[in-house]
């Protein structure tokens, strides 16, 4: 928020930044902070701190800082009106690079004279430090460089818009940021997603900023803002550009626009996985190559169980991969089972009926006219690709952050945003409390294994669906574009719960009501066998149920028109995106999920099968791989991922050690 000499009262900006913060927060709840640009003291003050913006503003930390960097804008007389410009940026934050606990790398960043919010994450941020060998690095969080970058180049030209686009034409990956400068009564607002907004008046001397258009529209409802401010407009700040801000009496608002420089460079950061996937469309798997097997193995990492040999001998289907061990399978006399036998192929609607189906909602003047619900993995990553590119649509790109987004999906979710300048929503949970209730379902799971409750560990994702609601609701845009691939079926999951499947039927995978209830009987015997079970989990698992299969999915499913097509995917992402892959698995499915390496290490242990193998199997009935070259790679597929499940465990604060030798006590049901 910027303002130059006004009748702003002093209450009116309190009750706007408390107001702002709170709504705001639903963009991360790790840290909080503020700097204030006052102009009498001539000073930045800056405070933040590792906590929730609920939280933070009802410190008394807040309130001494408020009076402290307010002190000498207000005047005393007659009231609590404005006696000199005034500056302010704030940031709700959800931890990418550089923890919150090192309240340095937390937001507000501070740099060379230059204080700055950011959104988003700089990918190539360690290309840029050696780049600029001359700049001093001090903390762990991207956005330094942003500011190094940016702060050279103004210091030596005085040029605010030009320093601003020489900055963005150094970073790739995604960045809206919020600029104040010592030496210059200046707001900057610049992005290169389109995820900003403001708020500016018909008399030009109060701009208000947040990150999504609904923040700023229940904020201006929430205070009655134009009965304080008059008439006023909500603008969107499109991709690639920004606005300067003078509140000091001159200009008070100037916009300005830039291209993206780098859109035709590569930023090539991960060459090794290279080796194993040949971009030409040949796969190379060699077990010599593959580089999860180290020499120098940690002594836990060895702990990790890989019983290829057993499981080799288990009884497989002849036609596709599944064992012997997989729920209610049965072999007719020629070997093939009966999930093979009941399979129906993906029928798709083809691409002439997407272009005619998305073709009346697509808007005219740019503005947002789709979500397209993305996780950063590779399916969401193409379809955000295809719903911009090829159908030449304006989505939004939603995430749903409950504390299993890797580091690595924020990061190829910023390559694709910045690239193609789509206004990323991400909505985040309470992480800490997610994680925490994600160890106590482990921990009783630990108590009492049994492969039917494993979907406890991801209970708390499933609010997806409800928030992908709620942002088509209070966006007004009716169409939500879902890029779920149809192979990856995993009706074992449910089979574990002694739920068979509906053979014969087209819906094979899908649970009826009498299904439904009979999972529901299940997990309450599961509660009264395991009373640990019974923690504050409960409400998530319960909410899970619900928005899983109680609320309307009313969805485009990309690949329901779509033929999923894995190595078109892959060269897409690799060429076009430099998209990241997992330095520990030859896969790029499932590597932005934080989770999956840890439920598919205990299933291939006990059961000697994963999603792997549903997944490729799948394939084979669709024609799309042999037998041969599925075997091949599933068994590369289900190597343990060490670097993954040890920060899956260190994540949620359980004990690497203990709980890898408790999975690996389990009777296996490959051992007669």
């Amino acid at each position: 928020m910027v303002t130059p000499e006004s009748h702003v009262k002093r209450d009116f900006l309190v009750k706007a930044l408390n107001e702002l913060f709170i709504l705001s927060e639903s963009r991360g709840k790790e840290s909080s902070g503020i700097a204030v640009k006052n102009p009498v003291q001539q000073s930045i003050f800056v405070l933040k701190q590792p906590t929730p913006a609920s939280k933070f503003i009802k410190t008394k930390e807040y309130d001494k800082f408020l009076n402290e960097s307010l002190s000498g804008i207000f005047q005393m007389q007659n009231g609590l009106g404005l006696n000199a410009p005034f500056g302010v940026i704030a940031h709700a934050r959800l931890v990418t690079n550089g923890g919150q606990d090192d309240n340095e790398n937390n937001q507000p960043v501070i740099k060379n004279g230059t204080v700055g919010v950011h959104n988003g994450i700089i990918v190539n941020v360690d290309e840029l430090w050696k780049k600029y060998s001359h700049l001093k690095r001090i903390y762990q969080v991207d956005t330094e460089i942003f500011l190094d970058i940016f702060s050279e180049k103004f210091n030596s030209t005085n040029d605010m818009e030009g320093s601003v686009i020489s900055a963005f034409n150094e970073i790739y990956g995604a960045a809206s940021v919020a600029l104040l400068n010592n030496n210059t009564n200046t707001l900057v607002l610049a992005t290169n997603t389109g995820s900003l907004y403001y708020i500016a008046n018909k008399l030009n001397n109060i701009l208000i900023f947040a990150s999504e258009n609904y923040i700023l529209k229940s904020f201006s409802r929430n205070i009655h803002l134009q009965s304080v401010i008059g008439d006023y407009s909500i603008e969107w700040l499109k991709p690639y550009h920004g606005v300067i801000v003078d509140y000091s009496g001159n200009e008070f608002l100037s916009k300005f626009n830039f291209t993206d420089q780098r859109s035709s460079k590569r930023v090539s950061v991960y060459s090794e996985r290279d080796k194993l996937i040949n971009l030409s469309g040949q796969r190379y798997i060699s077990n010599d190559a593959f580089y999860i097997t180290r020499l120098n193995s940690s002594a836990n990492e060895k702990l990790l169980e890989y019983n290829l040999s057993e499981i080799s001998h288990l009884r497989r289907c002849s036609k596709c991969l599944l064992p012997e061990t997989f729920p209610f399978i049965e072999y007719d006399k020629n070997g093939v089972c009966n999930y093979c036998h009941s399979y129906v192929p993906i029928r798709f609607k083809g691409e002439a009926q997407l272009d005619s189906v998305v073709e009346k909602y697509k808007s005219s003047d740019g503005n947002p006219d789709c979500i397209v619900t993305f996780s950063g993995g590779r399916d969401s990553s193409f379809g955000l690709h295809y719903v911009k590119q090829v159908l030449k649509m304006n989505p939004i790109a939603y995430t749903y952050d409950w504390g299993m987004v890797t580091d690595l999906a924020r990061r190829n979710q910023a390559r694709i945003c910045g690239k193609l300048g789509i206004e990323h929503i991400l909505i985040s949970a309470d992480i800490n409390k997610k994680r925490d209730n994600i160890r106590k379902n482990v921990s009783a799971w630990l108590k009492r294994p049994h492969l039917g409750t494993i979907p406890l560990f991801m209970a708390g994702d499933k609010q997806y669906f409800y928030y992908a609601n709620q942002l088509s609701k209070i966006n007004k845009i009716s169409l939500v574009v879902l890029c779920e691939n149809k192979l990856e079926t995993t009706s074992f999951k449910t089979g574990f719960c002694g739920i068979r499947p509906n053979f014969g039927t087209e819906h094979t995978y899908t649970l009826n009501v009498l299904q439904k209830l009979k999972m529901l009987f299940f997990y309450a015997r599961e509660y009264a066998a395991n009373p640990s079970y019974i923690n504050s989990s409960i409400i998530d698992t319960l909410d899970s149920f619900r928005s899983y299969y109680l609320i309307s999915h009313d969805y485009l499913n990309l690949f329901d028109y779509l033929k999923w097509d894995e190595l078109v995917i892959e060269k897409t992402l690799r060429n076009e995106y430099d998209w990241e892959l997992s330095p520990d698995t030859i896969t790029t499915w499932r590597i932005g999920d934080g989770t999956a390496a840890f439920y598919n290490y205990i299933y291939y242990t006990v059961a000697g099968f994963s999603e792997f193998d549903t997944f490729r199997s799948n394939q084979i009935r669709e024609g799309m791989l042999s037998r041969d070259e599925a075997l091949q790679l599933v068994n590369q597929e289900n190597k343990p991922r060490y670097e993954s499940v040890k920060w899956y465990l260190d994540t949620i604060h359980l004990d690497f050690d203990d709980t890898i030798k408790r999975i690996n006590q389990i009777p296996k049901l490959y051992r007669k």
